[in-house]
């Protein structure tokens, strides 16, 4: 009896900061932060989003919400869009970061880190979850899917949808370009690896802004409005052609070729007299 008491007070231990740390509050908001490339890979870049992530993966409902999701065709428009936002080459770029791995190097050595990711599997409660799930509203609902009219009439009106519009007329829309040449260039795209960029690119930023502003490339009901808090400060216009001259500034063709070019004869040496 003591020990089943320690153990549901350790479990309540650990379950305080995951789910202080989790960026999801309910099954849904994880389905749509999973089915989002501009989120999707946040779970792969900290362990700390790691382990709520992990228990998500382990709790059927969230299984339950990527079923509904997928047979939601606002899902594809939404991830259609998420590939054309700069954000998704900037949450991937990351990964070049050395502190990427660092953290993961120490989150081997933590053993908070082991018991946090352990402790849903010690907890009956998950496994009596997985076994009741079948027998669940939700799941009942989701099987039903299938058989309502409602989700075929929702995927033949999706292409006519304002959000399934806005994604089709985005590679029409210059900002676009504009957002992702921004971003391409700009060094904290890169991590601490854009420190050393910066430099030789003319164009450092701040190391914390890491999302560019989409320049009215997509509207509200394409769900790829990025938050003011993580926008960066205003990089260097990529249609500037001064932003390529700084890019050239300390680069000279002529020591690439000095090696191949005929050195001018020297004039003999006046014998002395």
């Amino acid at each position: 009896m003591k020990i089943a008491k320690l153990t549901a007070a350790l479990m309540a231990v650990v379950a305080v900061p995951v789910l202080a740390e989790g960026a999801a509050a309910s099954s849904d908001a994880w389905a749509a932060k999973m089915t989002d490339p501009a989120q999707s890979a946040a779970a792969m870049k900290d362990p700390k989003a790691f382990t709520p992530w992990m228990g998500a993966m382990m709790d059927p409902a969230t299984a339950m919400a990527m079923s509904n999701a997928m047979m939601n065709p606002n899902t594809s428009i939404r991830y259609a869009s998420g590939m054309m936002n700069p954000a998704t080459m900037q949450s991937y770029m990351q990964f070049m970061d050395p502190a990427v791995y660092s953290r993961w190097m120490a989150a081997g050595m933590d053993p908070n880190f082991y018991m946090s990711n352990m402790m849903p599997f010690m907890n009956p409660a998950m496994y009596t979850n997985w076994m009741n799930a079948s027998m669940s509203p939700a799941a009942m609902n989701m099987m039903m899917a299938p058989m309502n009219p409602a989700m075929y009439t929702n995927w033949m009106m999706a292409p006519m949808s304002p959000a399934a519009m806005n994604t089709m007329m985005a590679p029409m829309n210059p900002g676009m370009y504009n957002s992702w040449a921004a971003a391409t260039t700009n060094p904290a795209t890169y991590g601490s690896w854009g420190g050393m960029m910066a430099p030789w690119m003319g164009m450092a930023a701040p190391a914390t802004g890491m999302v560019a502003p989409m320049t009215g490339m997509m509207a509200p009901a394409s769900g790829m409005v990025v938050p003011a808090t993580t926008m960066m400060a205003p990089a260097a216009n990529a249609m500037d052609p001064n932003a390529y001259m700084n890019m050239m500034q300390g680069y000279n063709p002529m020591m690439f070729m000095a090696p191949m070019m005929p050195q001018a004869p020297q004039p003999a040496a006046t014998p002395a007299k």
